[in-house]
């Protein structure tokens, strides 16, 4: 059989479920997931296999109106993510009943030739009738070429997805190895869990301007991993957040990630975790580079 590769661009507000749908279709985990929005920063690309052929997926972030240079980054990520795309996917959140959060992503879909897919998700929570209201109102104002109702959490209506972007492919070789599952480096990923664990562990006490720098990733001689991070938080006051009680929180948040870690790694992890404050990080260049953003002035 014939090899077949292409790009699918995965579009949505915050909160959509882009990730959980991207880490669904791969079959394992490749983008974090939590409930704050916007929590997908770098544009991790899932890559998904059905068969013969090998779906790149780029799980780009939400699509809001950006206020720092941070969030400015991040949708300039989201569209250059969604050029050249052989597909695109707008997932929404079928329980939301208000579509006006979507009018500039609607406005900016409109006019753009890729083939566009609507994947309205979390119908395991929602009732049919007002999906199908939401599908047609979407459809006309936009042009889909498709619909698919999905449960990105419970895994209804994802292998058909799977399958339906398998036959989009164009034939051409495969750009990544059978085994590769993102183009994250692993020292990008484990930031990435311990500020999934980070977000998750501290909830609403932690604002969204914290973040996990890589410092140094060590492969060590008897085959386990050696890993440094650094929280990196805003303000001096948040620091107590973060460490909690003669350091519980932050061995708490430590031990949740190096388990996981190594469970991803299929390796012993050694996980050092430390707190630094910087309340201009938002605005380093170097971060930007780490996590495969363009510097937007």
């Amino acid at each position: 059989m014939t090899e077949k590769c292409g790009l699918v661009a995965v579009l949505g507000a915050p909160n959509a479920g882009k990730s959980t749908l991207v880490n669904s279709l791969v079959g394992q985990k490749v983008a974090i997931v939590s409930a704050k929005a916007q929590t997908t920063r770098a544009r991790l690309m899932g890559i998904a296999l059905a068969g013969e052929t090998q779906i790149i997926l780029a799980d780009t972030p939400g699509l809001f109106e950006p206020k720092r240079r941070l969030d400015r980054a991040m949708v300039s990520a989201a569209w250059d993510g969604a050029q050249e795309a052989d597909a695109i996917l707008l997932v929404v959140d079928g329980r939301k009943k208000k579509r006006d959060y979507l009018d500039p992503i609607i406005a900016s879909l409109k006019d753009r030739p890729e083939r566009k897919i609507l994947v309205l998700n979390k119908v395991d929570s929602t009732a049919k009738e007002p999906l199908l209201i939401t599908a047609e109102a979407l459809v006309a104002d936009v042009g889909f070429d498709e619909v698919f109702f999905v449960s990105a959490l419970t895994g209804d209506g994802v292998p058909e997805l799977k399958q339906r972007l398998a036959d989009l492919m164009p034939e051409t070789a495969w750009h990544y190895p059978a085994d590769q599952v993102s183009d994250a480096s692993e020292r990008l990923m484990a930031a990435e869990i311990t500020r999934e664990q980070l977000y998750r562990q501290l909830h609403d006490e932690l604002p969204y301007d914290s973040t996990v720098r890589p410092e140094k990733y060590i492969h060590r001689k008897d085959g386990s991993v050696e890993i440094h991070q650094q929280i990196v938080i805003s303000r001096e006051s948040q620091r107590p957040i973060v460490l909690g009680k003669g350091g519980a929180k932050i061995k708490a948040i430590g031990e949740a990630s190096r388990k996981e870690l190594a469970g991803l790694l299929e390796t012993k992890v050694h996980l050092f975790l430390h707190v630094k404050v910087d309340e201009r990080w938002a605005d380093a260049r170097e971060i930007y580079e780490e996590i495969g953003l363009e510097w937007v002035k």
